[in-house]
Parts: structure tokens; C-alpha cells; sequence
């Protein structure tokens, strides 16, 4: 069957809507951009701070964007962030903000995504930069340095403690940037404090397995004067382990996010200090980079490399 011009043109225009053409996403409703924003495990009262704060963003900008949100169930459910991601593609999104369960393996599908023509902004967690080299791939990270956010909240604990006082260090998911570099700070701290550090194990990011951990720790050291967690979740765990072990005010728990969960006890002092890396504001940041992108029309390798966000020292007196 012949098309006449009039029916071709109607077709490219039917396609574009598509986002079949040029390999760019069309854009949603009303001309506006769709973005997807994928966290990790929204059972960590961090991402839920990170939902809600992306969502009053778009509720108070709903004429320019469309949001689309999601998170994974577990922290290391790299399985089901991808294929999440993979979703999100084929809803026709013109911009993805991920936060990363693991820095190497979510690497492949974001190649994809950008190869669809979708622009990708990381927050919270770096993908790693030798896997990105390798897919000959950019994406922007925007977040806090953790490593010296990490270090901010060991100097401060290393001023309550004597040097050669023994400390554990409980890690997040030990495949993700963010938990290795907030480990490096801590253990730049302990060093310049003379701390001895005598383990690093991981916690998974979690409450329970950063109990596990703790208390484990305490066991193998009974002398243990301190545990450093590289979040508050893991951090609530590890207090619950000291109460257990029957050492509460004997050893200091320091962790990182400032959650609500853990102001109680930095207002007791079960809990010395943390950090605030603004987890409200992350998603946000990383949306307005993309949308600043899309209008600007820019491809992925023209966006910045990095942008750096503030980390800040909590303790009990803080505001």
C-alpha cells in the first residue's frame, strides 16, 4: 500500500511521539520531560527521606517535569534494581537519577540507557570509574565526598578516645564507592588519632546484620572501645549489640546519614555523632542537573563529571 505525503508525515509525527526517532525518548504529557528516580532499599529510612524530598520537588514544580520513583526491597538486590531500570527504559523516560546498589554491576544497564538516548545522573553511590571507562561511558555524580565526611565524624570520636584504643569499623555493602571511601575516612581519623583498628566487616547497610557484626566484634574484643558504622541503620544495630553486651556508655557508636531514627540517641549519647549528607536534597539535586541538561538539549558526555554536595558533622549539640 502507497503512502501519500500527508500520510507519511502523519506517521513520522505518530513515531516521534513514540520517541522512535533519532533514538531520543519523546517527551511526556504537555511537552514535559519524565524522570526516573531508582534508590536502593526503601526500607532504609534514608531513602524515604530521598523519596519523599524528590516528590515535594516535583509536587512544587509539576508544570516542568514528571516524576517517576522507585526503590529496591533489599540493599542488595543489585538483581531487581536492574531490571527496575530496565522498566523505567521502557516507560519512555527522557532522564534517570539512580542511586546504585553496586558501583560495578549496575554500570551495563546504564550504558544501555544511555545508548536509548536517556541522560543519567548518579547520586549517592559513584559508579565506579574504571567500569564506566571500560563501557567508554560519562555520567555525572552528584553527592557528598564520603570519605571526608566519614573523617569528620571520626575526628570527632577520636577526641574521646586514648591512642591505641581498639575500634571496629562496620562497612556498607563492600562492592559500593560510598562504602568504601566512608571506611577510608574513618580509618584516616583512627590512624591520625593512633587508634588500632582491629576489623572491618560489613553490615550490608542493615540494622539486623549490623547487630550481627557488632556483636561479633565485641565478643572477639571485650576491651573494644569504640565501633564506627558507616551508616545509622547499621549504627542502630550496633547500639542494640552494646545494650546486649551489657556496655552502654563503655563503647562509642558513630555512624553516617543523621536519620531520624538516630536522634534520640545522639540526644543520650547512646550514639556520639553522625553525618547529614542532606538525603532530602540528593534527589534533588541530581533531578534539577538532568533538567538543567534536557533544556539546555545537552548529550550525555557534554554534562559535568562531578558536583559536589555538602556533608556535615552532627553531634548532640548540633541544630
Amino acid at each position: 500500500m502507497k503512502l501519500n505525503r500527508r500520510a507519511l508525515h502523519q506517521r513520522a509525527l505518530a513515531l516521534a511521539a513514540l520517541g522512535l526517532l533519532a533514538g531520543t525518548p519523546a517527551l511526556a504529557q504537555e511537552g514535559k520531560p519524565k524522570v526516573a528516580l531508582v534508590m536502593k532499599s526503601l526500607a532504609n529510612e534514608f531513602f524515604q527521606t530521598m523519596e519523599d524530598g524528590a516528590k515535594a520537588h516535583n509536587k512544587a514544580n509539576a508544570a516542568k517535569y514528571t516524576l517517576v520513583a522507585n526503590g529496591i526491597k533489599d540493599e542488595t538486590d543489585t538483581a531487581g534494581q536492574i531490571k527496575m531500570v530496565e522498566q523505567m527504559m521502557a516507560q519512555n523516560i527522557n532522564a534517570l537519577v539512580i542511586a546504585p546498589a553496586d558501583s560495578k554491576a549496575l554500570v551495563p544497564v546504564v550504558k544501555a540507557a544511555i545508548d536509548k538516548g536517556i541522560l543519567v545522573v548518579n547520586i549517592d553511590n559513584q559508579l565506579d570509574a574504571g567500569a564506566l571507562k571500560e563501557k567508554n561511558i560519562t555520567v555525572p555524580f552528584v553527592g557528598p565526598d564520603n570519605r571526608a565526611g566519614a573523617k569528620l565524624v571520626g575526628d570527632f570520636l577520636a577526641k574521646k578516645l586514648k591512642s591505641g584504643d581498639k575500634v571496629g569499623i562496620i562497612e556498607g555493602v563492600s562492592t559500593t564507592f560510598n562504602a568504601q571511601q566512608r571506611t577510608l575516612g574513618f580509618q584516616d581519623a583512627m590512624k591520625a588519632g593512633g587508634m588500632n583498628v582491629v576489623g572491618v566487616q560489613s553490615g550490608q547497610w542493615e540494622i539486623d546484620k549490623g547487630n550481627t557484626v557488632a556483636a561479633g566484634m565485641l565478643r572477639e574484643h571485650p576491651d573494644l572501645a569504640a565501633l564506627l558504622a558507616g551508616n545509622d541503620s547499621m549504627a542502630l544495630g550496633a547500639v542494640a549489640a552494646v545494650k546486649a553486651a551489657g556496655k552502654t556508655g563503655k563503647v562509642q557508636v558513630v555512624g553516617y546519614d543523621n536519620i531520624n531514627a538516630i536522634k534520640p540517641m545522639l540526644a543520650d549519647g547512646r550514639v556520639l555523632a553522625t553525618a547529614d549528607q542532606f538525603a532530602a536534597k540528593q534527589a534533588v539535586f541530581g533531578i534539577e542537573t538532568a533538567l538543567k541538561a534536557l533544556a539546555e538539549k545537552k548529550k550525555q558526555a557534554d554534562m559535568p563529571a562531578e558536583i559536589k554536595t555538602d556533608v556535615v558533622l552532627v553531634t548532640k549539640g548540633s541544630k
